[in-house]
């Protein structure tokens, strides 16, 4: 018996798909917006402060905040790029990865920053797509599927290979190579859990 191949997907489904990220970049935006009107400062009451525990609800919700305007306009790119290749994955996946990704850069800033300092912002995120990207081709269902990731991997790293692996080894001061390097891993690690069942051989 050999099973059915699955209905192919619908442009409506490509497009929800593209509008994952989107959702996500807009709510960066909007944050960014009443940050900037409102009293107090949302990056110092929301940021992860490293060995703070009052900074421990960072981890989760620093990835949504910037320090300005400049910050959040030069990770809307790059995040939008990156994350709309891993939502071409799927809805589903697109969450997970960057669910992932996001817990674990936010666990190594916060351990590994020096004590004090309050980190913020989407390149955790950015990098953990990045992560993904470059893992996925190595755990993918098939041969063609490997290739197909590989090449875009190699595309990604032709585009932003240089500026990524600047930001973990070379990263300017008052920029976090913590949250650029734990996000590839947390990106890599996402791939690996996620990696889909190879098909069963039929006889």
């Amino acid at each position: 018996m050999h099973p059915t191949s699955a209905p192919p997907r619908s442009r409506g489904d490509w497009g929800l798909r593209v509008l994952q990220p989107l959702i996500l970049l807009a709510a960066m935006w909007v944050v960014r917006v009443l940050d900037a009107v409102l009293p107090g400062s949302w990056v110092t009451a929301f940021g992860i402060q490293s060995w703070g525990i009052e900074g421990l609800d960072g981890i989760l919700l620093s990835h949504g905040l910037h320090t300005g305007w400049p910050h959040l306009l030069a990770n809307t790119i790059p995040f939008l790029v990156l994350g709309v290749i891993v939502a071409l994955d799927g809805i589903g996946r697109f969450w997970a990865v960057t669910g992932i990704a996001g817990v674990i850069a936010g666990i190594g800033t916060w351990v590994f920053n020096t004590p004090g300092t309050v980190t913020v912002g989407a390149s955790g995120l950015v990098f953990g797509y990045f992560g993904y990207i470059f893992a996925r081709a190595f755990v993918a269902r098939s041969l063609g599927h490997g290739i197909l990731y590989a090449l875009i991997a190699v595309a990604v790293v032709a585009v932003y290979g240089g500026s990524m692996l600047a930001g973990i080894f070379r990263a300017a001061d008052g920029i976090s190579w913590q949250a650029h390097l734990f996000g590839a891993i947390g990106g890599a690690v996402a791939a690996l859990i996620l990696r889909p069942a190879r098909p069963a051989e039929r006889f």
